[in-house]
């Protein structure tokens, strides 16, 4: 039967009040102005919602769509009313409980809305009684932090990445203490395996840190937002990046030598340099740590740049002048390990960089950031290499120069001989493990989003996709690298 909104709203308005509440922590279905009750005053807010004009967000207004059509109209407000006179409502979707569960609510309930802007936020850890992993906090006396986004195309999607700020340091599941972490939403339908592997050899291969991280179901404001990873952010730290800190607008001639920490990244931003690579594409990086720079430390930066770049660019491939400014190493292993998961964005965006205190310091390679795009493109990544055939605006800076030199061909045939197949052999029983560790979260997250995993579980995916194409990229180094005679 069709209602007048008016009429049926100020029924209610007379009529005893009736409640309906969430469970596990979560509101309820219908719960639009973030109370953890359902009332009358919710039907008020999700009307004056509709009137304003209010669109359907699968992040910010998901609690709006009462009938799950991803659209919010008078349908929602007929429903709601009905909840209210006795009709069940569907549940919302709700957290598997088999990885610790990150509870979040942020002062006034408000919306995450801004990259720039942190929030207020009261937060608590339940370790669903996993071996290892510890409580911290509960709802009863939560702990304290700042929360804001996170994040270039990942920020853009609807499920949304974030970086937190602790109140005070804490050992979080397992890591070291500290205060600085982000929350990766891995949206993308293969995003919790391919961070997950590409750190995993980034450790095996040796590189000096990579970032930890842990699986985690996250209930922001009441809402289950899905499966993330709690991971230590990329900083300069004792256990993290570990060089001597340079303070910002620092003008002595020997502490600006380092340490810096740096990102190749083609993002505009502001606390970035840039320059013309030697094949004409332009070259931007920003300085992480310090992120504030005097005249000195500007011209040092930009100079240590040029001056790699253009040993870089040297015609004279019998040449080693190029590293005096690199370390052949530490690149060699970061590009392994981003070649083994074809890893296509790699030298384009979110490089990291560091370079110690001194004058006869080098620039490191790493830590290792974000895989993403790991056999991301149409062709078969058994037949090229990650910077072969890729899509325009994945520039690999400063790569195929640098593997043009004899010597750096050499250390990538040490350094892949080294890890293949010793570090290899049981990855695909890391994966096994990892995907039986987080299946029945991944499930509760494709409930949850199911715009982004396209009904395929995590088990599937990884039997028929990951571990396949992994084998064939392997099977393809092996043949290149493997044989001294093939450059």
């Amino acid at each position: 039967m069709k209602r007048s909104l008016s009429f049926l709203t100020l029924l209610l308005l007379m009529s005893p009040f009736m409640h309906l509440h969430g469970q596990s922590g979560l509101r309820p279905r219908g719960d639009v102005n973030r109370d953890w009750e359902v009332t009358i005053a919710d039907v008020n807010g999700l009307t004056d919602a509709i009137i304003a004009g209010t669109h359907y967000n699968s992040f910010y207004t998901y609690d709006h769509d009462i009938n799950g059509d991803k659209e919010i109209n008078i349908a929602d407000v007929n429903l709601l009313i009905d909840a209210l006179l006795g009709d069940e409502l569907a549940p919302m979707p709700s957290f598997s409980g088999t990885v610790p569960v990150l509870y979040i609510n942020t002062e006034g309930h408000r919306d995450i809305t801004s990259k720039e802007e942190y929030l207020h936020a009261d937060w608590w850890l339940d370790a669903m009684g996993i071996d290892g992993y510890e409580s911290l906090g509960s709802a009863e006396h939560p702990l304290g932090m700042l929360i804001k986004g996170r994040g270039n195309y990942t920020w853009t999607l609807n499920k949304k990445p974030f970086r937190i700020k602790l109140d005070a340091k804490q050992k979080v599941l397992g890591m070291k203490s500290n205060r600085h972490f982000c929350l990766m939403a891995h949206a993308t339908w293969n995003d919790f395996l391919t961070n997950t592997v590409g750190f995993e050899l980034s450790r095996r291969i040796g590189l000096a840190y990579t970032p930890a991280q842990a699986p985690v179901e996250v209930v922001l404001n009441g809402q289950f937002i899905g499966l993330y990873f709690l991971t230590e952010k990329i900083e300069v730290g004792k256990n993290r990046v570990n060089i001597k800190e340079q303070e910002n607008g620092d003008t002595c001639k020997a502490n600006i030598t380092g340490g810096w920490l740096l990102e190749i990244d083609d993002h505009p931003d502001d606390n970035q340099i840039g320059l013309y690579e030697g094949n004409g594409n332009w070259l931007a990086v920003k300085y992480h740590s310090p992120d504030s720079l005097s005249h000195e430390q500007l011209s040092y930066l930009y100079h240590l740049i040029r001056d790699a770049n253009q040993a870089i660019y040297c015609p004279d491939k019998t040449s080693t002048k190029w590293e005096q400014y690199i370390d052949m190493d530490t690149l060699a292993c970061f590009y392994i390990v981003n070649e083994v998961t074809d890893e296509i964005e790699s030298f384009a965006n979110s490089l990291f960089l560091h370079k110690q205190r001194g004058d006869s310091t080098k620039l490191m390679f790493g830590p290792v950031w974000d895989f993403g795009c790991s056999f991301g493109r149409a062709q078969n990544p058994a037949t090229y290499f990650l910077y072969e055939n890729t899509a325009p605006n994945f520039k690999a800076h400063w790569l195929e120069e640098i593997l043009k030199y004899p010597r750096f061909q050499e250390c990538v045939r040490e350094h892949w001989n080294r890890f293949y197949p010793a570090q290899l052999e049981d990855i695909e029983d890391f994966i096994d493990d990892f995907v039986d560790q987080v299946s029945a979260a991944g499930d509760a997250d494709a409930v949850r989003w199911p715009e982004y995993l396209e009904g395929v579980p995590l088990k599937r995916r990884s039997e028929v996709f990951y571990k396949p194409l992994l084998r064939a990229k392997v099977k393809f180094l092996v043949e290149q690298w493997s044989n001294p005679d093939v450059d």
